[in-house]
């Protein structure tokens, strides 16, 4: 069974490792997979952020409690 990963430099999917580590997102099961890994990345950076956000709200004084 094939391995793609998604080489983040030459914005190619590759079939295997073929490329340094440090340029490579993966593996991905399928090439569909692997065409997606921007996408995949930038929707759980954007995930994290809203995450991190919320948690900037938080504070540990329950006086500020709302109910």
């Amino acid at each position: 069974m094939s391995e793609y990963w998604y080489n983040v430099v030459t914005k190619t999917v590759e079939e295997g490792p073929q490329s340094d580590w440090s340029r490579l997102l993966g593996p991905y099961a399928t090439r569909a997979e692997a065409e997606q890994a921007l996408a995949k990345v930038q929707a759980n950076n954007e995930r994290w952020d809203e995450r991190e956000a919320e948690d900037a709200k938080w504070d540990n004084d329950p006086g500020n409690d709302a109910d």
